[in-house]
Parts: structure tokens; sequence; C-alpha cells
């Protein structure tokens, strides 16, 4: 199963990303729940490594973990307005997957 933990700010912006484990939906390099996982999160960095206003850690270092922490360097409506969006898009996208695969995905949030 892959352990998904989003944290959140003030105002429900996005702080940290974290998601352990192999959703074991299928054999390693084939799986559609790992993927889809991974799609989120990647995309969500991507996104986050193109805005000059925050500061970005991430962490994919090893096969089943993949990590980011943000901050804003400066408080801005835009960078908030961003951090919030890509918040609610992780969130929106991870509560699908529980959903529709319950026994290969779990969602913490705090």
């Amino acid at each position: 199963m892959t352990s998904i933990t989003l944290s959140y700010g003030k105002n429900g912006v996005i702080k940290k990303c974290q998601a352990n484990g192999h959703a074991d939906f299928s054999k390693k390099g084939t799986d559609i729940v790992c993927a889809a996982i991974t799609i989120l999160i990647r995309t969500a960095m991507q996104v986050l490594s193109h805005n000059e206003d925050v500061f970005l850690i991430a962490d994919a270092s090893s096969r089943g973990a993949l990590s980011f922490s943000v901050e804003a360097k400066t408080e801005s409506p835009e960078t908030e307005a961003q951090l919030k969006c890509i918040g609610d898009f992780l969130r929106t996208g991870i509560l699908a997957l529980t959903k529709e695969f319950p026994e290969n995905v779990i969602l913490t949030e705090e």
C-alpha cells in the first residue's frame, strides 16, 4: 500500500507531500496506481520548480518514496494562490485514487 501525507499551512497552502510504499496493485514497473501517484506528485513538483518565489526541496532518490516540501520566499497573493491550487490538485487526485483503489492508497492530511 502507498501511504501519502499532505501537510498544509495557513489558508490551505501545501507545505509538504510524502508518498511511501508501493501500491501493490500490480507488479513493480507495471502498476497503474503507482504510476498515477507518481504523475500527480511529479507534476506538482515540476510546476512548483518553475516558480522563483518558492523554495522547493524534493526527494525522489529511491523507489517507493517521493516527497517534497515547499515554502514561499515572500508572501504574495499569487504565490499563495498557486500553493493552494497545487494542494487542491494533489488532494483531489489522491482522493480519487483512494476511492477507486482503497486497498492500495491511503491519504493522511495534516
